[in-house]
């Protein structure tokens, strides 16, 4: 993957990998199980591509959970 795709991922995803990684995998969950895709794709291409390139455009986004006092 490029740096700068990676960049902009991450600046989607609240900075965290780790959070990318879940938004992806959840996203790429509710894609296999037939949920619309929010980017136009080929159905060739697979779920977790899928949601990658919803998250690089911002379809979908990480919640930001404010801190308990």
């Amino acid at each position: 993957m490029d740096y700068f795709v990676r960049e902009k991922l991450l600046d989607k995803s609240c900075g965290s990998i780790y959070k990318l990684v879940i938004l992806a995998s959840k996203r790429a969950l509710e894609i296999a199980e037939g949920q619309p895709k929010l980017v136009t794709a080929n159905s060739s291409v697979k779920p977790s591509t899928v949601a990658l390139m919803e998250i690089g455009e911002g379809k979908v986004q990480c919640k930001k959970l404010k801190a308990k006092e």
